[in-house]
């Protein structure tokens, strides 16, 4: 993949900054990306054991399931439908409505609180795209946001279990959101949480926790180690889920 900084992003040709009206009416940390790097994997995540036979995901969407490290008992890495459904739930569509969740409220609204409480995860991703207006066509140009490092990275999470009318056991997961840094504040005005690896065993551990325990870790990441990069409106159909979806493209 080749990178470029945000300085060469403004300079990009026909790319607009997004206007706050036109992002909040957008998803954020829409769709993500998970390579299938085992070496990375077992790198970032060494507790953890990865299933065999893990694809590629170019284009990772809300209701579709993306590999998700909770903080059971087990330490489980396993496929969980991403759109959390609150367990008091009637009706799971309510999931493709809450593929995000404010980590500055989570812990207080009632569809996260207790998922905050209790169900914590890590959302393993390679990185993950966003949408910003062009200036000459007005089309949404996707870019995508990464490790400089080409390494895997977490993101904060929360997972969550309903049961269907059928009785059916679902497992669902959110991502947490933050303000955005200086790197992705051109695209949008929230960023998902990234924890580092120092602060993943605090986030996993499974005694409950209160508003405010973890409101240190919360925060934007840092603008150094992230990359972005212009990529294909491929991306747009959760159809294409290809390597394409990825790679850099010129104006």
């Amino acid at each position: 993949m080749r990178s470029g900084s945000i300085f060469g992003m403004c300079r990009y040709a026909g790319i607009a900054r997004s206007n706050s009206a036109n992002q909040r009416e957008g998803t954020m940390c829409g769709r993500f990306v998970l390579q299938a790097d085992y070496e990375g994997l077992a790198t970032v995540f060494p507790d953890y054991v990865f299933p065999d036979g893990l694809p590629n995901r170019y284009n990772i969407a809300p209701t579709q399931s993306a590999v998700v490290a909770k903080n059971d008992l087990e330490r489980s890495v396993e496929l969980v439908r991403w759109g959390l459904i609150p367990s008091w739930s009637k009706d799971h569509k309510i999931g493709s409505r809450l593929i995000n969740a404010r980590s500055e409220t989570a812990a207080e609204k009632p569809s996260f609180r207790s998922a905050y409480k209790r169900r914590r995860c890590l959302v393993p991703v390679s990185g993950y795209y966003e949408w910003m207006v062009r200036l000459d066509t007005k089309a949404k140009q996707p870019v995508f946001i990464w490790m400089g490092s080409g390494m895997p990275f977490a993101l904060a999470g929360l997972w969550e279990v309903w049961h269907s009318p059928e009785g059916d056991e679902v497992h669902t997961f959110t991502i947490l959101t933050t303000d955005a840094n200086e790197l992705v504040a051109p695209f949008h005005h929230r960023m998902p949480v990234i924890l580092g690896t120092e602060h993943f065993e605090e986030w996993l551990n499974p005694e409950e926790k209160r508003v405010g325990d973890l409101e240190h870790l919360l925060h934007p990441w840092r603008v150094d180690n992230l990359v972005v990069h212009p990529v294909s409106t491929l991306v747009n159909s959760p159809a294409n889920d290809l390597p394409e979806c990825i790679e850099a493209v010129s104006d």
